[in-house]
């Protein structure tokens, strides 16, 4: 840059956070603004699969990747998957070093990066409520608790329900048809042993026609659920998601007939089920250009959750944020960035679509079962 930009990243997630690390690196100052009230205020979820052609990529460039890879499970790879009387069809074992797509805890992620940042780039508890285009071509930041800012780059890295993507596009995410409810097990390998088994060190997937269980373990013995059913996004009308007892009944009412060993994922979890509707967003989904705001990740191109969001997201910020350093405007920055990042995110867009169409088809045959294909289901943020 010819002079140095007053830059914003709105949303502390794994695409706004590897964006500032990259630009911090090269000596471009940087703030995240995040609504959260500090890194523990909530759970960040379950585990994620970094692809060696986009996240890990993302990762390298910011010269974090051994530190990921000492975290990470190679191990985690490995997939099978059952038929709703629990055969096993299929199971995928990753080799002694493959490297292609470890897994890691979410969690375990964005302290890496929140690690990687200077002390104080993250605002704790200073949202985002909306940005104003100015006359002269930088951006005005309002936040939540009424004060403004004004930027030369406001990125918006805030997610599904991003309050940056409406100074761009009018486009609002919509019910998939497809529901996702979470579930938890601790401790599984001594408290539930037949969880453990079935899950194995990586994830599993049990389907049948429009419905679906899928396991997936974690760091620390932990492992999350994922209760999958194409249906109405009110499939719970009548019902008071906070009673544990009457949601359970009604999920075991849907998967009647399936295999007892697959009923104690429902049977069995730890805590409440928490009710996690898939949404997505307009495919391609595009904008004219504003000057000096852009999307990255979910904000940009909320897709069905099949693996790669997470990732692009990844490869989105440190691609940005290089775009950044290499042009002498932002504007030229923007060109460049999004050039690359919106076709690219349309193609990832149809491909996710087609996957979600095959994994859920509108049918309860046992016959639809896609053995070729995997369910790696994780909430997007």
């Amino acid at each position: 840059m010819s002079t140095t930009p007053r830059i914003a990243i709105i949303g502390a997630g794994p695409g706004g956070l590897v964006c500032a690390r990259v630009l911090q690196q090269h000596g471009l100052p940087v703030t995240v603004f995040e609504r959260e009230s500090d890194p523990r205020s909530r759970s960040q979820g379950g585990t994620l699969d970094i692809h060696e052609d986009t996240g890990q990529v993302a990762l390298r460039a910011a010269g974090l990747f051994d530190r990921f890879r000492a975290l990470s499970r190679p191990e985690g790879q490995q997939w099978r998957l059952y038929d709703r009387h629990a055969a096993l069809i299929r199971h995928d074992r990753a080799g002694e070093d493959d490297l292609s797509k470890p897994e890691i805890d979410r969690g375990q992620l964005r302290a890496l990066l929140l690690d990687s940042l200077a002390p104080g780039t993250v605002r704790w508890g200073h949202g985002a409520e909306a940005v104003t285009p100015l006359p002269d071509g930088t951006v005005r930041l309002h936040h939540h608790d009424r004060t403004v800012g004004d930027f030369d780059l406001v990125i918006g890295a805030d997610g599904a329900w991003s309050r940056v993507r409406p100074a761009l596009s009018d486009a609002q995410p919509s019910y998939a048809g497809v529901t996702m409810v979470e579930i938890h097990f601790d401790d599984v390998d001594r408290r539930h042993p037949g969880i453990a088994r079935l899950v194995g060190s990586g994830t599993m997937s049990a389907k049948a026609g429009r419905r679906s269980l899928v396991l997936q373990r974690n760091s620390n013995g932990h492992v999350r659920g994922y209760v999958t059913f194409r249906g109405p996004q009110d499939w719970h009308a009548g019902l008071d998601l906070a009673d544990t007892e009457a949601v359970r009944a009604r999920l075991l009412a849907q998967y009647q007939g399936w295999d007892e060993s697959l009923l104690a994922i429902l049977r069995d979890n730890e805590g409440a089920f928490i009710n996690r509707p898939m949404f997505v967003l307009p495919v391609p989904h595009t904008w004219q250009r504003v000057p000096g705001i852009t999307l990255l990740g979910d904000a940009a191109h909320l897709m069905p959750p099949v693996g790669v969001g997470a990732n692009l997201a990844l490869l989105d910020g440190a691609e940005l944020a290089q775009a950044v350093i290499d042009h002498p405007t932002v504007d030229q920055a923007l060109d460049a960035y999004e050039s690359v990042m919106l076709p690219r995110a349309a193609d990832h867009a149809k491909t996710a679509q087609q996957m979600l169409t095959s994994l859920m088809p509108d049918t309860d045959s046992d016959a639809a079962i896609f053995p070729d294909t995997q369910w790696p289901a994780t909430p997007a943020r």
